[in-house]
């Protein structure tokens, strides 16, 4: 209930403040202005997230960024539908790829502290993918684990 009181409390300032500063025809047009590039926007960017989300899974890779991207652009379209200047600013801000790489950067950081896990299977994502199946465990009683296979040169590798 105090964050909804003090989102409308800082909407109201700062249209007011626009209002006082540009007049109240040019404060409606810059809100309809910004409203209109961020719908084109949000559209654009949800576009090449979506297809940078194929594009890694073509290739076979984990797309975390490309998701995060996704997220991130689906949030800023939020923000523009929500009304106000305040969210309208925030949202174009996160439609920006600049601005969005920072934020990005900011919520991996923070994700991974909270889970350190997360970290290695961040650095994890960028090696190879090795293709294997489980087959039953053989141990013997008193020895240890022995794995036998064999390994399979990859494209471009010597056989």
């Amino acid at each position: 209930m105090a964050f909804v009181l003090l989102y409308l409390v800082v909407e109201i300032v700062a249209l007011v403040a626009l209002g006082s500063v540009i007049g109240l025809g040019w404060t409606l047009l810059v809100l309809l202005a910004g409203s209109i590039l961020g719908l084109w926007l949000a559209r654009r960017e949800g576009l090449r997230a979506a297809q940078a989300i194929g594009e890694a899974v073509t290739n076979r890779r984990v797309p975390t960024a490309e998701v995060t991207d996704g997220m991130l652009v689906a949030a800023g379209g939020v923000l523009l539908f929500v009304p106000g200047l305040v969210t309208d600013v925030a949202g174009l801000l996160l439609l920006l790829p600049p601005t969005r790489s920072l934020v990005r950067g900011r919520l991996i950081r923070a994700a991974e502290r909270r889970a350190p896990g997360l970290r290695t299977a961040r650095i994890r994502e960028r090696g190879p993918v090795v293709d294997g199946e489980v087959v039953e465990e053989h141990r013997p009683a008193d020895g240890p684990l022995v794995i036998e296979g064999r390994t399979v040169p990859g494209p471009g590798e010597p056989r």
